[in-house]
């Protein structure tokens, strides 16, 4: 009984970090326009997220080993329901940035923590189903996150996404605490990399800044742009050097030395990239360009995670006897299928065959998580696996962070490009734009109201075509994945414990 209430309170803490990560995605068009500021302004909400979770998730090893790994779990997920109800009171786009950051600083060890955690309470025989337990909750995030996002944003404030926290985190807190404290890891005094942290806070976040501010300041076209590329630059220079040559670093660079963690670990990034990236495409664009509501949007993107959660059981059962490389592979061909699915949509595709596409990508999603943590964690030690576990929620938190802004500013350039296409194909001269204006005079339309119209629409098949490019695009990149994973080695099953000693 204590196991299954440690385990629920586990999950919940997982489930709410997730879920956080993607509930924002299909509420952006409701923010931005609540608070007075453009789309683009209020994918900071995102990324100032990620981008700071991304930037203490290396603090874990040092923390559980510092306080132990039920006081640091514990103490994680109180400090992100604090955070949560900083953002759900939020006045302006500037302090909700600011309490977003906060959120995602103290969330750092909440992923790791439950994950190791898990695995630790479970005896070995059972340590599979601890890790489909965690893979699960995880999974179910994307479910809950859009369709509550866009429910909660159509029929009342917004702040109530990040308020629905504050009861289920106080209970995790208190549960986990209640249940696990007998279990608490060993302590001791060590020393932190300060240098290490500042450098890294530093260069990431010059970066993001490069990433989220350029495409209005024309990028280079800026000197502050410029130089937040140069300071990137130097910093990540510098940060590497610190990192390789410092005694106790933050981030240890050294297991990029075992060569299925180096594989494994790009592979997840790389993977949960191109995923997070489209899982914010679609529900901008259907919002923005098509006219669905935040719930319906959400809605098209659940069926995923239903799915995903569905198969996990299942693909939890096989992995102890299934090469995990195979895993990962089936992993990527879903995710290439599910986008090679979406290249092909049009502006009148309806509900249904928008859907279908993410039923696919959630068989996806059931492999992909379990397949990348048996790849990238083999023939790590029990000594280096929190480091290696903060080390990979790093690099995949940060990875998605750099995501949103890039597609962001790939999808606004492509339209650009097949806007001034189909204007350059477009001539009052032309016989079917004399049709299409003859037939709205008759509708008593006026020339001005006419060519407006048909330039909306023109705005329209341009995101339309810009977002099937991206679609195209992530089924290519996602299949090329394939070839990282079958250099790994055949990683063993996962059996050894996943905690901090």
């Amino acid at each position: 009984m204590a196991l299954g209430a440690a385990a629920l309170a586990l999950a919940l803490g997982t489930f709410m970090q997730v879920l956080d990560t993607t509930i924002a995605n299909v509420s952006l068009p409701t923010i931005a326009g609540n608070l007075g500021v453009s789309t683009d302004s209020a994918t900071w909400v995102i990324t100032a997220f990620a981008v700071a979770n991304g930037v203490t998730v290396p603090l874990t090893g040092w923390l559980m080993r510092r306080f132990g790994v039920v006081r640091t779990f514990v103490a994680s997920v109180f400090l992100f329901t604090a955070a949560s109800l900083l953002c759900g009171l939020a006045w302006s786009l500037p302090s909700l940035i600011a309490f977003r950051i906060l959120q995602g600083a103290v969330s750092g060890p909440m992923i790791p923590g439950s994950q190791a955690l898990l695995i630790s309470i479970f005896p070995p025989e059972k340590r599979a189903t601890a890790l489909g337990i965690w893979t699960m909750t995880t999974l179910t995030g994307p479910v809950a996150g859009p369709i509550l996002g866009g429910y909660i944003s159509d029929n009342y404030h917004w702040g109530w996404i990040f308020l629905i926290n504050v009861p289920v985190g106080l209970a995790a807190a208190w549960v986990s605490w209640r249940a696990m404290k007998s279990r608490e890891t060993p302590t001791g005094r060590l020393p932190i990399d300060a240098v290490g942290l500042g450098l890294l806070a530093f260069w990431v976040g010059c970066l993001q800044v490069f990433l989220d501010l350029g495409k209005n300041a024309d990028w280079f076209h800026s000197s502050f742009i410029t130089t937040m590329a140069l300071l990137a630059a130097i910093g990540f220079v510098a940060w590497l050097i610190w990192e390789l040559t410092d005694a106790r670093p933050a981030v240890d660079l050294k297991l990029f030395r075992n060569r299925n963690f180096a594989l494994g670990t790009a592979a997840l990034t790389l993977g949960y990239a191109v995923f997070f990236g489209n899982m914010l495409l679609l529900p901008l664009w259907l919002q923005q360009h098509l006219g669905y509501t935040a719930t319906w949007a959400g809605l098209v993107a659940a069926p995923s995670g239903v799915v995903a959660v569905l198969a996990t059981p299942i693909i939890a059962r096989l992995s102890g006897r299934l090469d995990a490389r195979w895993l990962a592979t089936l992993a990527f061909v879903a995710f290439a299928a599910s986008y090679a699915m979406r290249s092909g949509f049009t502006v009148q595709t309806d509900y249904w065959h928008f859907m279908l596409p993410m039923l696919v990508q959630g068989l996806g999603m059931s492999m992909f998580f379990m397949a990348m943590l048996a790849i990238s964690l083999d023939g790590v030690t029990a000594e280096q696996t929190p480091s290696a576990t903060g080390l990979t929620n790093f690099a995949r938190i940060t990875g998605s962070s750099f995501a949103a802004s890039l597609v962001t500013t790939l999808w606004d350039r492509r339209e650009a490009l097949h806007q001034s296409r189909l204007a350059d194909a477009s001539s009052s001269f032309d016989p079917v734009f004399q049709q299409a204006g003859a037939a709205l005079g008759r509708l008593g339309v006026s020339a001005q109201q006419g060519y407006a119209m048909l330039t909306r629409e023109m705005v329209g098949q341009a995101y339309l075509l810009s977002s099937v490019d991206i679609f195209r695009a992530s089924a290519w990149a996602m299949m090329a994945m394939i070839a990282l994973v079958w250099i790994a080695r055949r990683p063993a099953p996962m059996t050894g414990p996943v905690a901090a000693d």
